[in-house]
């Protein structure tokens, strides 16, 4: 056969193809003639098939065929065939192979070999891709390797022993005695393995960290004689002696510190002299002080130190790379909880960088200034993010957004600030504020009682000028169905009142209703805040959406319709304005619960956001948490109560909570299985007067601290004489055992008036909620 093309022809040729398909041909011509000098056995050239097929598999195309070629070519006696054959095997075997067999002899009569370069190439093989099996079986040469003499043989064989501690860490204390001397190595190759070696020890064995702790003196004196000598051709990289070798030992210092009081004591000054004497200039200097203040800040450093290092971290703001100026502000942000002040004096250089055209350093930049705001600066860090949040990319809206609520609620100077600094950002980016926002807002506007004519006048006026801000429609309707009659009485003291009529507000939100920008959830506010409004204003018929394909906007309007015509005599009460809400401790800082019925029982509550579907008949009002009261005397709570599987397991005695004008309510207990925390409650009501009781109604509320859930009413009419009862069941959640207490409402019509009485439940027995 005649001779094959070399290696380097054969790049030539393929960089001369012009299309894939024509490169492809050609490899699959050559792939050809490599496997026809394969199955001849063809030693002369084994070497030179192999490197051109190593270049192939470079490329992409497949050369697992040459793998027993590597092995042939590792046997051979040649230096030149061993290299080739070792590169092979690193390139084209995995630990999955079952050649790693057949390797392991091969790897250890050349560990052994009497030619520095030889055993060379076995230890780099070995560390490359050995298998566990191979580095049981192997680890002895590499530990006595790692003593020799030989400067070349023993840097290799320290990289070669972290890959055996990678794949059998139980080997570790194999290669504890030969690293007694490694650090004393006057060969900087040697001593940046060996400090290699010792940080993958260190960072696997708690052991092997308190054992070399007691090097930090002597790496203390290594990096010092680093920063301190002078021109070193052979190390020197852009005028600094061996950066790697640095940046290496500042690595395994910062390990050997972590926790440590002695160990960050030996290290504190050399750590100041590397921060103050490298130059800054060039990358190299860079990357050498970004690990002496990882350092600083992982280690107990003293406090002038670490304000050092934030200092240096500000420098790096200024740098020109961008890469430079996104690792600054991430290891800021990293540091701003515990050196809050150290990071404050760079606060305005971090607030540049919201200008940065770079969207990652942007968004650093913004979740650190969010990260320094506070009650001192609050007013300019929320200009400078406000301004951000105009000018920002819409990926950044709804994160900016956010952080602008959490802080003005957090830090917030005044009322009046936090709710035009909330108006700016709904009337800004409303469309990009997320769900919860929408409630966290009515929540802070009901709490701020002052404040409401001059809210609802300021929202009023921004909903005349913008409606596709949905958020911002969403809460204006609401706060319009609660303060109306604020805005029509013109009793705003902040500002100029606005003079407008009933009609042009009704008209607002009737435009609403059917604006083609308004979401369903929209229509739903603004339905509920017309509803609210005929017990402000004069009365409003909502049966606009009775028929609506929208079931819940359907719902609505059939609802509160009914409030108008079988319960009218209850809609004042149940359409007053919303008490003060708190936040549930429990729920986290996103959710606001009413306070359970606890501060105003006998008033039901209004909620704008969605209805659950239930049937048309149940007219209910709505509180801003998850609980729901209806008209029927029901009341829901979170579903894994509402889903709980009740099976009975004892009875606890009776006891009689009301009995006043011939209504008696007796409650029965029961405890729910299996869920211990929940009691099952049922009442009894009867009468003992001549006329039925009709329109009968039982309403309940408890402390926040309990959830409760009242089911349908056996009936509506407590009939006449005790010859029958209404019968309802509640369900108590009591996740911490305390005193059950209950507020209960009673409404109905007897003898053709209607009757509504309150009263307090206190004398719950033990039994019932322990």
């Amino acid at each position: 056969m005649p001779a094959p093309i070399r290696l380097r022809e054969l790049i030539r040729t393929i960089r001369t193809a012009r299309t894939q398909a024509e490169e492809r041909e050609m490899i699959q011509k050559e792939c050809a003639a490599i496997r026809s000098s394969f199955r001849e056995e063809d030693n002369t050239y084994r070497c030179r098939n192999v490197a051109k097929l190593l270049y192939m598999h470079m490329l992409g195309y497949p050369a697992h065929f040459g793998q027993l070629e590597c092995l042939k070519l590792i046997a051979s006696q040649k230096f030149t065939d061993k290299r080739i054959g070792y590169l092979g095997a690193m390139l084209l075997l995995d630990e999955r192979q079952d050649v790693h067999l057949l390797m392991t002899n091969c790897i250890k009569n050349d560990l052994n070999h009497s030619t520095q370069y030889v055993q060379g190439l076995a230890l780099c093989t070995l560390g490359c891709m050995g298998s566990s099996e191979m580095c049981r079986d192997l680890a002895g040469e590499v530990e006595k390797l790692l003593k020799t003499s030989n400067s070349y043989l023993r840097k290799k064989a320290a990289l070669c022993a972290v890959h055996v501690i990678r794949k059998v860490p139980e080997l570790m204390e194999m290669f504890l005695p030969a690293t007694k001397n490694l650090l004393s190595e006057k060969n900087h190759g040697v001593l940046h393995t060996s400090v290699v070696l010792l940080t993958e020890m260190c960072e696997r064995s708690p052991d092997m960290l308190l054992h070399f702790r007691k090097l930090v003196p002597q790496l203390v004196r290594i990096l010092k004689n680093l920063i301190m000598s002078g021109y070193s051709p052979e190390h020197d990289v852009s005028g600094i002696s061996d950066p790697f070798l640095q940046v290496r030992i500042l690595r395994l210092l910062r390990i050997l510190g972590r926790s440590d009081d002695d160990s960050s004591e030996a290290m504190n000054d050399i750590l100041a002299q590397v921060a103050t004497n490298t130059e800054t200039s060039k990358n190299v200097g860079n990357a050498i002080l970004y690990e002496t203040v990882l350092t600083i800040m992982d280690i107990k450093s003293e406090s002038g130190l670490r304000v050092l290092a934030i200092n240096i971290l500000g420098r790096f703001l200024l740098n020109n790379d961008k890469n430079i100026r996104y690792v600054a502000l991430t290891s800021l942000l990293k540091t701003v909880q515990t050196d809050h002040n150290a990071v404050q004096r760079h606060r305005s250089t971090i607030v540049d960088c919201l200008k940065d055209l770079d969207v990652s350093i942007k968004r650093r930049a913004m979740e650190l200034s969010f990260a320094l705001v506070n009650g001192n600066n609050i007013r300019g860090m929320m200009k400078e993010l406000l301004y951000f949040l105009d000018s920002c990319d819409p990926e950044f809206k709804a994160d900016c957004a956010s952080g602008v609520f959490l802080a003005a609620e957090k830090y917030a100077p005044s009322k009046r600030w936090h709710i035009d600094t909330i108006m700016r950002v709904l009337t800004t980016a409303g469309s990009y504020v997320r769900d919860d926002s929408v409630p966290n807002l009515i929540q802070l506007i009901t709490n701020s009682v002052e404040m409401h004519a001059y809210t609802v006048q300021r929202l009023y006026k921004a909903l005349l000028d913008d409606i596709s801000q949905q958020p911002l429609v969403q809460v204006s309707s609401w706060c319009i169905g609660e303060y109306g009659d604020l805005l029509v009485s013109g009793q705003c003291e902040e500002e100029e009142p606005i003079q407008v009529t009933e009609d042009e507000v009704l008209d607002v939100l009737e435009g609403l209703l059917v604006s083609n920008l308004s979401t369903p959830v929209t229509r739903g506010y603004s339905l509920t805040a017309i509803m609210k409004l005929s017990t402000r204003f004069s009365s409003k018929v909502v049966s606009i959406y009775g028929s609506s394909i929208d079931v819940e906007l359907q719902q609505r309007a059939v609802e509160y319709n009914a409030l108008f015509k079988k319960y009218d005599h209850m809609r004042p009460a149940l359409l007053e304005r919303m008490p003060i809400m708190e936040k549930s401790a429990s729920n986290g800082p996103t959710e606001i619960v009413q306070t359970n019925g606890e501060t105003e029982p006998s008033v039901p509550d209004t909620k704008h956001p969605p209805l659950v579907t239930q049937p048309a008949n149940q007219v209910r009002a709505r509180s801003h948490d998850k609980s729901v009261f209806t008209i029927d005397g029901r009341f829901s709570v979170t579903d894994d109560v509402a889903e709980s599987v009740i099976n009975i397991s004892f009875t606890i005695p009776p006891m009689t909570a009301y009995s006043k004008n011939g209504l008696k309510i007796e409650f029965t207990f029961e405890r729910a299985n299996p869920n211990p925390n929940i009691a099952v409650i049922t009442i009894h009501a009867t009468n003992t007067t001549e006329a039925d009781m009709t329109e009968f109604v039982f309403q309940a509320a408890v402390p926040k601290t309990f959830q409760l859930q009242l089911l349908s009413p056996s009936s509506n009419i407590v009939p006449a004489l005790n010859q029958g009862s209404v019968t309802q069941v509640i369900r108590v959640l009591n996740p911490q055992k305390q005193q059950l207490r209950m507020r209960v409402k009673l409404t109905y019509t007897h003898k053709g008036s209607p009757v509504q009485d309150l009263a307090e439940v206190n004398n719950f027995p033990p039994q019932s909620w322990q």
